[in-house]
This record gives structure tokens, sequence and C-alpha cells, in this order.
């Protein structure tokens, strides 16, 4: 108050200094005000967690890397984790659940025919699937029986069922989203409403990194082979949301500089940087120190993970030292950057590494369209990679600590686009049932989770809705989804919203 009178009385026009008083910030003023004790106590209300970097100040020439940074201090497991790190490989789109896993030989009994009212009930309907088209059957009918198990599998995807005997599949996975943008939001991050942490970021947060130079949640885009992407990507589906921004997804890039703006600008040498780098630090950690504010801490912990990974990245994003035989295992396209098969290396490569999270999100499995030509594009492009990975995770141990998990923001219904021929046809979006699997870490091997009714439309037996995926997924990295919480705008949030629970049946 005496401050905004002593400028408010002047004649002459505020400096910037004065102007910079006006608007301090509340935190500031907690932290100025009373000997320091309105920042004490505001530091016990964001908890241990945050406070303890703010009260540490830089060591002149010490590096910032050695001061904590509270924000990047993980929560810890709450029971022994059967998971070290995840694998999400995200088909985003809606992969056709009766055209890949879902057998259902009726379907080509009942083509041309209208789908009972009694299977669709009150289902939500798009606008496509409003006028009650005639059912198809699946554009390749061969399915053939794989593993002890004797799961069926569509023979457009040979190297799945190669894979049957280390795999759980979730044929019951349910969503009430029905378009894409809401679905594969509330898929990554518990709610269709943008906003939200990424499952990776929760992951982070939690756990923490495992290798100093590279961030503990790391996503990989690919680019379909001689298909358009598809639906698009968004960033807050890797997003921090309310959590401190240092546990944020880092995107990774195609080519030999797999982050952008990393490099050191043409004529700045490494020691300058890393001056440049203490300098920016120190100013950051006295400035945390007033203003109690979580985030600083955060942006100290990434400008000095962004000068580790300098040298982290490009060792990381070289594949010279893989041998042939890799690339054989993976595809022809695992030698083009960008590609899906690529990205499998590289996914594999970075749970080598100790990255906690790897989100690899490949588009193209929209088809409302031209669904025989697409899908069996799909295949070439993701078939062989993604059983590869499983197979190399396997052979070199990692399998049995790394979870593995496969599948789209939601499925595809039975009946015909309208007005799509036999060859051209396309299928609407379904969201009360499709397939996800699994495989590692302790995940039940060869094994088929619950049933669905003739038409793969509703679900028999054992529905897993999108937050039950969510807390199984969590708890195979040791939380129980109901703890692992954060408060912001004074309420406690999770990943799996007020819902959730782990799905036991899936779990050896």
């Amino acid at each position: 108050m005496n401050t905004f009178h002593s400028i408010a009385n002047q004649h002459s026009a505020p400096t910037p200094l004065d102007e910079r008083k006006l608007q301090l910030a509340r935190r500031e003023l907690l932290g100025g005000a009373s000997l320091g004790l309105g920042a004490a106590a505001f530091a016990s209300l964001v908890g241990s967690r945050d406070a303890s970097a703010l009260v540490s100040a830089a060591t002149p020439g010490a590096h910032a890397a050695q001061v904590p940074a509270a924000a990047a201090l993980p929560v810890a497991p709450h029971f022994p984790a059967k998971a070290k790190r995840v694998i999400y490989l995200c088909q985003a789109g809606g992969p056709p659940q009766m055209e890949i896993f879902d057998h259902k030989p009726s379907l080509a009994a009942m083509a041309g025919k209208r789908l009972p009212d009694s299977v669709r009930g009150n289902q939500r309907l798009t606008q496509i699937s409003a006028g009650s088209p005639p059912i198809i059957a699946p554009a390749f009918k061969p399915f053939s029986r794989h593993g002890q198990s004797g799961r069926w599998m569509s023979d457009l995807f040979p190297g799945l069922g190669s894979i049957v005997n280390e795999v759980t599949f979730i044929d019951t996975m349910n969503t009430e989203q029905i378009n894409h943008a809401p679905a594969i939001t509330f898929l990554q991050t518990g709610s269709p409403i943008p906003g939200r942490p990424g499952m990776g970021a929760w992951a982070s947060y939690g756990l923490g990194s495992a290798n100093e130079n590279l961030p503990a949640f790391v996503v990989l885009n690919s680019t379909p082979v001689d298909l358009d992407c598809g639906q698009p990507l968004y960033e807050h589906l890797w997003g921090s949301g309310f959590l401190p921004a240092v546990h944020q997804g880092t995107q990774f890039r195609s080519g030999a500089d797999p982050v952008l703006f990393l490099k050191n600008p043409d004529g700045m040498p490494a020691e300058q940087r890393r001056a440049m780098l203490d300098l920016i630090a120190a100013a950051n950690q006295a400035h945390a120190a007033q203003a109690a504010d979580p985030e600083i801490a955060a942006r100290v912990a990434q400008y000095e993970l962004a000068y580790r990974m300098q040298t982290s990245a490009p060792e990381l994003a070289d594949l010279s030292d893989e041998p042939d035989e890799v690339f054989d295992m993976y595809g022809p396209e695992s030698r083009k950057p960008g590609t899906y098969a690529r990205n499998c290396i590289l996914a594999r490569r970075l749970a080598e590494r100790g990255v906690r999270f790897i989100q690899l999100y490949h588009t193209g499995w929209d088809f409302h369209g031209e669904l025989p030509m697409r899908i069996a594009k799909e295949a070439r492009d993701t078939d062989r990679p993604s059983a590869a990975l499983v197979k190399d995770l396997a052979r070199r141990g990692l399998l049995e600590d790394t979870l593995v998990v496969w599948g789209g923001e939601f499925g595809r219904g039975v009946t015909i686009q309208a007005g799509k021929g036999k060859m051209e046809y396309g299928r609407d979006h379904h969201g009360r049932n499709f397939t996800v699997w699994m495989a590692g870490a302790g995940v039940k091997r060869g094994h088929t989770h619950g049933k669905t009714d003739d038409f793969s439309y509703n679900i028999v037996e054992d529905g897993v809705h999108i937050h039950d995926l969510q807390a199984t997924i969590l708890e195979r990295l040791g939380f129980d989804h109901e703890r692992l919480t954060h408060r912001s705008q004074g309420r406690d949030f999770r990943l799996t919203d007020v819902h959730g629970k782990v799905v036991g049946g899936v779990l050896a």
C-alpha cells in the first residue's frame, strides 16, 4: 500500500522499476513480507516436493545440475513395480477390431442385412451411422489360429500372429467418446477435454528419470508409408497439464537432430554455453527463493537436461551401430528415418537407456473409405515392426520389466459406411468394444480377456474401460492409481479421475 501511494503521488512518469513494483506477484509479496514467513507458509502448502529446491541457491561457479530440482523429484512407487518402463504403440484413428483380432464368422452370413435393433440398442451414433447401413463382412476373410491358446488372427497380420504366446488381448476395451480428438485425448490423459497431463507425464511425475541425460518421457511420431497421415495429433496428448513442466513429453524427430534447437548455434562454443547456463541458473535460483514458484525449478532442470542431451540425443538417433540382422528383423522400412519401423527400433534403444515412458504415435487408421487398400498398407507399416519389438525386447531380457501396449482410441463398427462399394467401403467409429493388446511386465502370456457378441458390437463379459486400462498401466509401474495425485486449483487430480479399477484378469 505504501509503495502504491509513493508512486501515485509522484509528479513525474513512473520508471520501469516503479511499474515492476506495482506488478508484484502474490508469491513475491509473500516471500518479501513478514521476514519471509509468508513464503514459508506457501512452501508448506505446495508440499515438500516443490519446496525443497526453492530454498537452495546456486553456488557460484557450480553447475546448476548440482542443485536439486524439486519439480523433478519422483513421488516413488507405492509397491514393488513389475514394469520399469512403458512403450505405448498408439495406433491413432481406430483400428477395426473385426478385421484383425475379433474373429466373427457370422458377419459373412449377415452381410447386406441390417443390424438388429436389439443389438444396436440406444447407442450414441455419429451422423454416418444414423441411417442404419447394412452389415459388411471383413475384407480379408482368412483368419487362422495361432499360439498355444489357438487365438484367431487375420492372416493379414502374420507378425502379430507370431507373438500370440507373449500377448494378452483385451477384446472388450470401451469408451464413451466417439470422435477422434476427444477420444484420443481421453485415452492419453483421462479426460476428453485438453489440459490434463498425459500418461507419460504421470509416469515421469511418479518415477522420475533413470537416465540424467535423457527425458523420462519421450514421444515418437511416425508417418505412414505411401498413405496420408489421417487424423492430426495434438501436443496436449503428451503435455504436462498442471504438473511441473519438466514432466511433459519430449518429441524426438527423425534425422540427425532429433530435438529441435538442441544444438549450439554456429559460433557458440560449449564452454560459452556452459557459462551462460550457469549464469541463468544462478539468476533463476535467486528468483525461486523469492517467488516460491515450482516452475522456476522445472525450467532450470529443463535447461540442464537440454545441455546434457546435446550428446545423448544424437547418439541415440544414430543407428549405425545396429547390425543388419536388426534391420532385417524390423523390416526394410526400418532403414528410413520417420517410419514406424525405425521408431520401433528407437523405442527399444530408449528403453535400454532407462527412459520411463516411450509413446509411439502412428496415424493412418481412420478407415472411412478404401478400407481394403488402406488396412493392407497399415499392416505392411506396423505388423512386422510391432512383433519385432516384442521379440527384440524378449531376447535382450527387457520384456520382463517393460510393458508394451498396442491400440487405438476406439474401434470400428460392423456396418458399411453409406455410399461406399464393396472394395471402397469404410467403417464408422465404434466405442462400445475394441481390441488392445499388452505384453511383458508380468502380463498374462497367450491370454484373451473378455468376450463380445457375434457382431463384435457389444460386450458380453469382462468389459475394460479406458480408466481401467490406465489404472492397470500405473499398477504395473508400482502405483495405486487412486493415490498418485497432484493438487491443482483446490482439488486432488489423478489420471483416472474418480473412476477406474485394475484389470486383475490380465495379470499373471
